[in-house]
């Protein structure tokens, strides 16, 4: 077995891992992380399987990368992202809301009803309580809870 692989180019076996570990990394993520990487130690290592120099299959591995990258990583960041879909929640950011119960992150309190619904609520700023039947803005959702800070 050892004799198999010592007579092939220990440049076209790098390759050959690189393009596996490139794929399963895609495989095993959620968005387009390392397909670019694949598509350039493919072109590498077609390179190297002609016989093409080491420092020739290193720089199309990278010119095939990066322009892949920069040709397509704006349209597929679009396609992602077209699928994420907004929650009404989305919606409270930039609101201003009555509290019901005082927020202080340091006791862990803090209450609001939103328009029916009831949220916990945290204060942007650790050291800041605000009272009940004051105004605060929401500035992010955070899982449940709201952030706020004082209006």
């Amino acid at each position: 077995m050892g004799d198999v692989f010592s007579a092939i180019d220990p440049f076209i076996l790098l390759w050959i891992v690189l393009l596996i570990v490139f794929i399963v990394g895609e495989l095993a993520t959620v968005g387009l992380v390392s397909i670019w990487f694949a598509a350039g130690a493919l072109a590498a290592l077609l390179a190297a399987a002609f016989g093409a120099p080491p420092v020739l299959q290193f720089v199309l591995f990278v010119l095939v990368s990066v322009v892949l990258l920069a040709a397509t990583r704006t349209w597929a960041g679009k396609y992602i992202n077209s699928r994420t879909q907004q929650t009404n929640a989305d919606s409270l950011i930039g609101e201003t809301i009555r509290i019901t119960e005082r927020v202080s992150n340091m006791d862990q309190t803090g209450k609001a009803v939103v328009h029916g619904q009831e949220w916990t609520v945290r204060s942007r700023n650790d050291n800041e309580t605000i009272e009940a039947d004051e105004l605060a803005k929401v500035v992010e959702i955070k899982g449940v809870k709201l952030i706020v800070e004082k209006n």
